[in-house]
């Protein structure tokens, strides 16, 4: 097994690793402050961000794996983006044009035709109801068939740049010859039907806007149904939740950003206190905060390598239900705990506005339940290891 970066994408790393430092950090208090606010210097980001996407998608070639050769593809390169950029601060990354969860979905799930006609779109993407969340099987948004389109209505919650987004993939429940099926529709913003009723006021990430949104009977084309324009009815209801596999690497690689940065920070303040980590140092001689550092450091790197294996195994065709949660569950899980010890360590400083470090801690809270819950992460890790259906168990 190769555990390095695969050099095709240095330079995408790089690019990301100059936004986080150069842009991010310097405006990332300030946007704290100013919920809702567009941030404008994100359009001065506009080339380089095109310059990212597409080095990205020559990196990988296309979202569709293919099985002739093993491969790093668009979600590696979207993982190992998103680290560096939430390094710098989670609510810009989430507020970049192209960098959403909806864009990540394409790059994986979509066609050849419709990565041409909306690979090149700000989306957004729509899961969570009123009453609905991280299991899609309880969604209520419904899409009715037509002869030639779909009818889409219900209410969808905490949409991520829902107000600022060009498009939104839209999670709805679809029956055909008896079976109810969930899939992902694109919908363009300007869609009649389509209106965006509340704006959340939030713990973290609060440059990110998060929508309520409520469709009725959106009429949009077959071709909008996302991988497929047809329901294949010989498939079984679980593939469905297969096409959410594609984004916990994704949020996980998010929560792995904002943990690492709370880690250089604490580093560099006991560095400057008192000189250099010693990884040689035997363990009964290691003060606290050193024995502190290194067991989050030895976590974090195992989250971030279950978190590579779900994107590799995705980007290869192979089945990372297990995997990307997983990297999902771990992930959002220690970053929560990564930044809240940080902040202790840190004294004052940590809980003060100093630092970054409470902001993060705030922030990151978010990922710990972004793309699912811990215990339905949990909950899908059990039905994968006990050989269960989702009606056997809930």
């Amino acid at each position: 097994m190769n555990l390095e970066i695969p050099k095709k994408f240095a330079s995408v790393i790089s690019q990301a690793t100059q936004v986080a430092n150069e842009v991010f950090r310097p405006i990332s208090r300030k946007y704290d402050r100013t919920e809702h606010k567009y941030p404008v210097e994100l359009n001065m980001l506009a080339s380089i961000l095109e310059g990212m996407s597409d080095g990205a998608e020559s990196a990988s070639s296309t979202g569709k794996a293919q099985t002739a050769e093993l491969k790093n593809g668009a979600l590696m390169s979207t993982v190992l983006t998103l680290i560096e950029l939430c390094k710098g601060d989670l609510g810009l990354t989430l507020s970049l044009p192209r960098q959403g969860l909806g864009n990540t979905l394409i790059a994986t799930l979509a066609t050849e035709r419709q990565l041409k006609r909306f690979g090149k779109l700000w989306v957004a993407m729509a899961i969570t109801e009123a009453h609905a969340g991280s299991d899609c099987f309880t969604l209520q948004t419904t899409a009715t068939e037509h002869p030639d389109h779909f009818s889409i209505s219900g209410e969808k919650t905490f949409v991520t740049a829902g107000s600022r987004c060009d498009a939104i993939i839209i999670w709805a429940r679809i029956e055909k010859d008896g079976q109810i099926y969930y899939k992902p529709f694109l919908v363009e913003r300007d869609t009649p039907g389509l209106s965006i009723t509340h704006l959340e006021n939030k713990l973290g990430a609060r440059v990110s806007d998060t929508a309520t949104l409520k469709l009725e009977h959106c009429n949009i084309p077959k071709s909008h149904l996302l991988g497929e324009s047809i329901i294949d009815t010989a498939n079984d209801l679980s593939t469905s939740q297969n096409e959410f596999d594609a984004t916990r690497p994704a949020v996980a690689a998010m929560a792995l950003g904002v943990s690492a940065a709370a880690l250089g920070q604490i580093k560099t303040y006991f560095e400057a206190a008192n000189g250099s980590l010693d990884y040689k140092k035997e363990l009964t001689q290691l003060r606290h905060i050193e024995a502190q550092w290194y067991k989050m450091e030895a976590e974090w790197e195992a989250a971030r390598l279950l978190t590579l294996k779900a994107a590799w195994l995705a980007d290869n065709g192979l089945t990372n239900a297990m995997e990307a949660a997983m990297a999902k569950s771990k992930a959002g899980k220690l970053a929560v705990e990564i930044t809240l010890t940080c902040c202790e360590l840190a004294s004052t400083i940590g809980y003060s506005e100093q630092s970054l470090l409470e902001k993060w801690a705030r922030d990151v809270k978010m990922l710990d339940f972004l793309g699912g819950t811990q215990q339905m992460a949990q909950l899908l890790l059990a039905r994968q290891l006990l050989d269960k259906t989702a009606e056997e168990l809930k």
